[in-house]
């Protein structure tokens, strides 16, 4: 789960770190007033779930009232890098000495937790790290361990903070991690984290988070009530949205071949299979979703989910592929003809059942006989089949 800047910038301050005094707004008629309540100058930031708003023109700064209007104007109606923006932040303007670059992620190939900082913060950090690799330190951290001061002062030092206060850093670094444990984050990034204030007056300098991104796991909402108010129906995939409120696990792709099965391993398997189908055969199907429907669905969820499945006018085949453990492939078969019967379901849909009550199920779908099931005895002949059907369009032809 994504946030927007204005979302990440709350987290952040339930920390204690700072930010700039800021105000979201969804319409230009707001900007002017948000504008002269921050101060002039402000900054109007588009309100996007991508990077890079600045170079595609998202970001303004503006010195008066019109000025910030303006901006407003040309801002609201973008769409930037097929993201539409969803409002703006109508920021105050910092003086800025330097920036950092600051984040603290989950590294899935080392299966750990990533501090990673350099001084040569900015929009471009990037194409630094490609070109000055020595520049960006790395803290691995264990799932098993913690992030203390010791290392936060050690990972200050090592960036080096050369216009800020090490300790001050060591803080934010701190409490950035704070945000990302409490939070169940998967991202926790600030850039830039900058030095800001008068130049001449050494009491003013301080760091202060300008721009923020925090991914959170939405694996963990359950545990997280407040989650609620970052739901974006707007930005949700429609599918995706469906299968949550059947609490189905759906991932939208771009593919053809609809693939429902049970266990997150299984249909991922599943994807695998029906993707080296695609190019052995030469035609470039791909998987048009990942669906799970979990341990012990029944007839009704098999149901929900093929309505789901094949609503995507791009999927032309589906693939379920069921091994019985705590699901019923019977309660499955059941499933699948009941959404036949209710959806007028023509597209040719490939079985593959093993396991529990796999014999039941195969004889209920047998004695059904409807001539757009086709049932195959492996996972590699049921994607197989279900790629040259959806190559075919879906056409019952051999």
């Amino acid at each position: 789960m994504d946030l927007y800047e204005y979302q990440a910038r709350d987290l952040l301050e339930e920390q204690g770190i700072e930010t700039p005094k800021a105000i979201f707004v969804r319409n230009i008629q707001d900007v002017a007033q948000a504008a002269e309540t921050i101060g002039f100058p402000v900054v109007i930031k588009a309100q996007v779930k991508i990077g890079h708003r600045g170079q595609a023109g998202g970001v303004k700064i503006a010195h008066n009232r019109d000025e910030a209007v303006q901006a407003a104007q040309q801002i609201l109606p973008m769409t930037i890098h097929g993201h539409k923006v969803r409002g703006v932040l109508v920021a105050e303007a910092k003086n800025i000495l330097h920036e950092y670059y600051v984040s603290i992620s989950v590294d899935r190939t080392s299966r750990d937790f990533d501090v990673l900082a350099t001084a040569n913060g900015g929009t471009e950090v990037e194409e630094i790290a490609r070109e000055h690799p020595e520049s960006v330190k790395r803290l691995h951290i264990s799932a098993l361990d913690d992030f203390d001061l010791d290392a936060a002062m050690e990972m200050a030092r090592s960036i080096g903070f050369y216009h800020a206060d090490e300790a001050q850093a060591a803080q934010i670094l701190l409490r950035m991690w704070e945000c990302f444990k409490h939070n169940d984050a998967t991202l926790v990034e600030i850039n830039p984290l900058a030095k800001v204030g008068d130049p001449d007056d050494e009491a003013s300098k301080h760091l202060c988070a300008l721009d923020a991104k925090i991914s959170l796991d939405g694996n963990a909402a359950f545990r997280h009530d407040g989650w609620a108010q970052f739901d974006d129906a707007d930005e949700a995939d429609p599918y995706e949205r469906r299968a949550q409120e059947h609490g189905l696990h759906y991932v939208h792709l771009n593919g053809q071949v609809g693939v429902i099965g049970n266990g997150a391993g299984l249909v991922m398997s599943s994807l695998d299979a029906v993707s080296f189908a695609g190019q052995e055969q030469g035609t470039g199907v791909q998987p048009a979703n990942f669906l799970d429907i979990g341990g012990g669905a029944s007839a009704q969820t098999m149901c929900a989910s093929l309505e789901i499945v094949l609503s995507d006018p791009q999927v032309h085949a589906v693939l379920i592929n069921v091994y019985g453990g705590i699901t019923s492939c019977e309660q499955v078969a059941l499933g699948i003809l009941e959404a036949i019967d209710e959806l007028n379901v023509t597209k040719p849909l490939v079985v593959r059942f093993d396991g529990n009550a796999a014999t039941e199920g195969l004889r209920i779908l047998a004695q059904a006989q409807r001539p757009n099931i086709h049932v195959e005895q492996t996972m590699e002949l049921a994607a197989a089949e279900a790629a040259r059907l959806a190559a075919d369009g879906g056409e019952e032809t051999k």
